[in-house]
């Protein structure tokens, strides 16, 4: 083992060895994911209080917010009239009192005589300066002060430790010891010319600022270290997955004439528009060429990603090879299996829908067509990449909606061929910063230009009390022929109410305010028969209005559907408010969005609404939808098999991970097995972090 090695091993000692820790701290820290040395050194203060800011007691006003540090030198647990516990603090200069009402039990647990508390809040006079229900940290409970700066960090330690006997000065003590001990074993995981190139400072002196801070300056070099570290690691997966996945494979060459490709437009029952001509053709080069296409298109709700879909598909089955489209539910396949055979109209090609709902014997007997490639294209879901379904000859493989599945999800499609072309599609707008992230490893197409004759939709937000006029509106609308959604929330926490009560809407609309038209209620518990009836009589008009979970989010298009309601949109993400407020505006009719939310809405839910008042634009929405809601819950980065972001923001930090990502693909082009002895430490963090979650067996 060399020296390298065994530092890295240094850092993976179990925590319970560390000098002041032992076997009952241990199962405290364990509580919080903390299990070895590096768990303890990443663990991130929740934040510093500034020594330097402290009031003296003696200089305090009334009415001032301020904070006060000092020895507890008095406590007293009231029990009689309001129950309460009073600590009294000096400082040197003067004596506070501070005084918290009903939990007093549990804040006589935590304060003891002699501690060093800092306690913020509002001062008042008493007897003495008083602060009522401050907020407090436990500095230490001697009168030993670890740091030497003006920072104290603040760890986010829960109850357990507490319980423990971990408080904050026992924390710091345990990680000064470490750092005393192993510092000179913590290895440099960035190479010794990107340090240099943007002056990092090490990650030894970066652990040593963040928990024992010289200044507010160093901080910032803590955090401008680690936030570009995260980001490289996290490029360099994504460009080590491309080179090793994709760069060394031979594609399926599929050459398209362009007077051949000009010919299927042409039998289109309407034009393309100039942002699909563009997309077309780089889709065509990506099939003539020798590599396999991975590619994303992303375009608004009604951009027409499909249609490009399915001309791609078209290609490949003209060339001898089978295609598949992957949808994320069985109504959203069944729309796409309908659609593409009412454009095509060719009784020629052998196309097959594949369900997880199908009957057993039915699901077997397709199964085995694709098989024996008597099926040309096959649509469905999930159930496509179950290890029943063998391919014959796949071609092409088509995922839509492609945030509704992961990586896993789309390498088990891959794997269903012999290095077959990719085509993802997306009609939720992906910020910029966040396609480097997510899908760092697909060439990326955007639709920017809508069919033409579509006007804007018109987007009102109401509270609740003005659902008696927006009612007499939609009836208006109803009369005139068209049709309209109503949409309640089904989330996964409160599944059954919220069907109960989009069902107890249903009835009462229909009954009381409705009882001229016809309503339906569509819900995914519903089996898809039922489903595709429901559909049929509003595609036809012989059903007016739908009363529907968010199983219509994607897909449903009913050109003469000009009203969507949306009751408690506050509910609802912003991106999944556009993809809601995308059913309708398919036609050439006016169309409306009018979102329905209690008067008392809080400020966030406020701005999503006046964000979806304000525009229509999916890419504008999705950058807005990033910032309130951050990188980490947009898509959720676990279903992306990617690692989760600690320091870095894929809001604020857009430069650093363009930065990070340039770094990343030019080490990996220059050194693709990361053999250079200036890329040893790359190596060896890489192997730890991810080679086995991530199969890079070409770094092992």
């Amino acid at each position: 083992m060399n020296a390298s090695e065994t530092r890295q091993n240094s850092l993976q000692t179990p925590v319970e060895y560390l000098k002041g820790v032992g076997p009952r701290r241990a199962e405290s820290l364990r509580g919080v994911e903390i299990h070895t040395l590096e768990d303890l050194l990443d663990f991130r203060p929740r934040r510093y209080l500034d020594r330097s800011d402290v009031r003296l007691i003696r200089d305090l006003n009334a009415d001032e917010t301020v904070t006060v540090m000092g020895e507890v030198v008095g406590k007293d647990l009231v029990r009689f009239g309001k129950r309460r516990l009073i600590i009294r603090i000096y400082d040197g200069t003067g004596l506070l009192e501070a005084v918290w009402f009903n939990q007093a039990d549990i804040f006589d647990r935590i304060f003891q005589k002699n501690q060093t508390v800092a306690l913020s809040g509002k001062v008042s006079r008493y007897k003495y300066w008083q602060l009522v229900h401050p907020d407090f940290d436990v500095i230490s409970e001697e009168k030993e002060q670890l740091n030497t700066g003006q920072l104290i960090p603040i760890y986010p330690s829960g109850q357990e430790l507490k319980d423990a006997g971990v408080s904050n000065y026992a924390f710091r003590r345990i990680i000064s010891q470490a750092l005393q001990k192993f510092a000179g074993e913590i290895p440099e995981t960035l190479p010794d010319y990107l340090q240099k190139r943007y002056r990092l400072i090490s990650r030894r002196e970066a652990y040593r600022q963040m928990h024992f801070p010289d200044s507010t300056e160093k901080l910032q070099q803590v955090w401008r270290r680690f936030k570009y570290e995260e980001l490289f690691y996290l490029q360099l997966l994504i460009a080590l997955r491309k080179h090793f996945y994709y760069s060394p494979a031979v594609g399926i060459p599929i050459p398209v004439e362009p007077a051949q490709l000009e010919n299927r437009i042409r039998s289109l029952p309407f034009s393309l528009t100039g942002a699909q001509m563009r997309v077309l053709e780089e889709i065509r080069q990506d099939l003539a060429g020798g590599q396999p296409m991975n590619r994303l298109v992303q375009g608004d709700v009604g951009s027409g990603k499909t249609v490009l879909a399915l001309l791609a598909t078209q290609m490949a089955i003209a060339a001898g090879y089978q295609g598949a489209l992957m949808a994320p539910t069985e109504i959203l396949a069944q729309q796409h299996f309908f659609n593409i055979r009412s454009l095509l109209k060719d009784p020629s090609l052998k196309t097959a829908l594949l369900l997880g709902s199908l009957p057993e014997r039915a699901k077997r007997a397709v199964q085995q067509r694709i098989a024996e490639g008597k099926v040309d294209l096959v649509v469905g879901t999930h159930a496509l990449i179950q290890e029943a379904v063998q391919f014959h000859n796949l071609g092409l493989a088509v995922i839509d909606e492609q945030h509704r599945f992961g990586v896993v999800q789309r390498s088990e499609l891959i794997r269903k061929g012999q290095t077959p072309h990719v085509l993802v599609m997306t009609a939720t707008p992906i910020p910029r910063t966040l396609a480097l992230t997510l899908y760092g490893d697909l060439d990326v197409s955007v639709l920017d230009e809508m069919p033409p004759g579509r006007q804007e939709i018109r987007t009102f937000w109401r509270s609740e009390d003005r659902l008696e006029k927006v009612f007499a509106f939609m009836r208006e609308r109803l009369a005139q022929q068209e049709r309209a959604y109503v949409v309640y929330p089904l989330v996964e926490e409160s599944e059954k109410l919220d069907l109960k009560a989009a069902t107890e809407a249903y009835h009462f609309l229909q009954k009381e305010i409705f009882p001229d038209f016809r309503l339906e209620l569509l819900h995914g518990r519903l089996k898809m028969a039922e489903k595709e009836r429901i559909m049929e009589n509003f595609k036809s008009g012989a059903t007016q209005m739908l009363i529907a979970t968010t199983v219509i989010e994607v897909g449903v298009d009913v050109p003469e559907a000009t009203v969507m309601l949306i009751e408690h949109a506050d509910r609802f993400g912003l991106s999944q408010l556009h993809q809601l407020r995308g059913r309708v505006g398919r036609g050439e009719k006016q169309s409306y969005c009018i979102l329905i939310t209690p008067a008392d809405v809080n400020e966030v839910a406020r701005e999503r609404m006046e964000v979806m008042v304000k525009t229509n634009d999916g890419f504008v929405i999705a950058e807005e939808d990033l910032r309130l809601r951050g990188g980490g819950e947009f898509f959720g980065t676990r279903q992306h098999g990617m690692p989760d972001l600690k320091y870095a923001d894929l809001v604020s930090d857009r430069n650093i991970i363009e930065t990070a990502r340039k770094d990343a693909f030019a080490l990996v082009e220059k050194d693709p097995h990361l053999r250079l002895p200036e890329h040893a430490g790359v190596r060896r963090h890489f192997k730890q972090r991810f080679v086995d979650k991530f199969q890079m067996a070409n770094i092992a």
